[in-house]
């Protein structure tokens, strides 16, 4: 990269964000996005015309099983084991201090 960021820049960029910065925090950001966008240069420097386009770097399938319709338990069974059925759902103790 032919021109390093400013503290100006910095600053400047800070105002539009609306970001109200200290001194040591102007510094340090300058060096910290100066390097940020030397890599990105570097990545644009790349060469990249005979590489295919990716969404990802390694093959990906679906890990998933099939959807395939199967016996399910009982409800009476289920209910009659719950600790505090009501009306046939589960009773559970409230959430966030809600009352019943």
């Amino acid at each position: 990269m032919a021109e390093r960021l400013t503290r100006d820049e910095v600053v400047h960029v800070a105002r539009l964000a609306r970001l109200e910065l200290a001194e040591d925090e102007i510094d340090r950001f300058t060096q910290q996005l100066g390097a940020i966008l030397e890599h990105a240069a570097d990545v644009e420097a790349l060469e990249v015309t005979d590489v295919e386009p990716t969404s990802h770097p390694l093959p990906l399938s679906n890990v998933m099983r099939a959807d395939v319709v199967s016996e399910s338990l009982d409800r009476d069974d289920v209910m009659a084991q719950a600790p505090v059925p009501q009306d046939g759902q589960f009773r559970v103790p409230p959430v966030l201090g809600e009352r019943p």
